[in-house]
């Protein structure tokens, strides 16, 4: 019986406490724990999950792509990925598959639509036909401005970007006329000729699955236009004045959400080159015919010159 008894104690001693629960450690949280779901989606345990894009913002290049999805996310429905993914264009990104471009999207709840936006998709031949093959439904917004002012961002954007790492720099006058001509291997111009990427995406997604949003209004007045887009993605009515104030600085509006406000970075809105009057009058020469040949496309006219 002694035996018995100093065995038991023993046992005891040597074995420590099971818990009821858990144990928590001061000023830490469990890890999350990620479960690929078969539909698309990575879950998180408070609710949360990654899904993929119901909503892409194709383009086009200095159309006013991040402004708009900016404004997208004032709305409470909508959840954005931060960063240009590149999945549909870049070969590099789209050989890693969905669950790599799933891994990408933000954090978002069940009922939140997930958007991204990539501006140079509208322009690649191959993407539209990559997309159609993951969601021939999704929704897509494509936000231009009058071609002329666009390829002017074009330039400037570029010229920044050549004059900070110190590198040479064409002027513009010499990209946009060659041999007295206006110059047709200048990619920027290539870009504005809307109608060309267009005719592409209309092969595989009808009209009515593309919103195009007037960049030039946005600019101006940007209330009409993201009004516009929420009916066309039939989200509850949110965005409202309260959510745009006039920056007299900037000479831009910037956002006001939920008492705090931000404007687009300092590269937006930079003043565009002197161009002489006589190359300006060849651009809308140049323009006025592709122009017309995207506005019989989407079946609506814009105030371009």
């Amino acid at each position: 019986m002694a035996a018995v008894l100093l065995g038991l104690l023993l046992f005891a001693l040597q074995s420590p406490p099971v818990p009821s629960r858990p144990l928590a450690v001061v000023g830490t949280s469990p890890p999350p724990t990620f479960l690929p779901a078969d539909n698309g989606t990575t879950s998180h345990p408070n609710g949360t999950l990654q899904q993929l894009p119901q909503i892409i913002i194709i383009g086009v290049r200095k159309g006013g792509t991040r402004a708009l999805i900016e404004m997208l996310s004032l709305h409470s429905g909508v959840a954005a990925a931060q960063n240009e993914v590149h999945f549909f264009d870049w070969e590099s990104h789209f050989q890693r598959g969905l669950p790599w471009y799933l891994s990408q999207m933000p954090y978002s709840f069940p009922e939140q639509l997930t958007v991204e936006k990539t501006p140079a998709y509208f322009t690649s031949s191959k993407v539209p036909k990559r997309i159609h093959r993951m969601n021939r439904d999704i929704k897509l917004l494509l936000i231009l401005r009058d071609p002329t002012e666009r390829v002017l961002s074009d330039y400037t954007q570029v010229f920044y970007n050549r004059l900070q790492k110190h590198k040479h720099y064409q002027p513009i006058e010499s990209l946009l006329v060659k041999d007295g001509e206006i110059n047709l291997g200048y990619k920027a111009l290539n870009r504005s000729l809307y109608y060309r990427h267009m005719q592409n995406w209309l092969q595989f997604f009808p009209l009515e699955s593309i919103h195009v949003v007037d960049g030039d209004e946005l600019i101006r007045d940007p209330l009409p236009e993201m009004k516009k887009v929420e009916r066309f993605l039939k989200l509850e009515p949110q965005i409202n004045t309260s959510n745009f104030y006039f920056n007299k600085t900037k000479g831009f509006y910037c956002l006001r959400d939920h008492g705090r406000e931000r404007c687009l970075h300092d590269s937006k809105g930079r003043a565009h080159p002197h161009v002489a009057p006589a190359v300006l009058h060849k651009l809308h020469l140049f323009f006025h015919e592709p122009n017309k040949k995207f506005f019989e496309l989407v079946g609506r006219t814009f105030n371009w010159k």
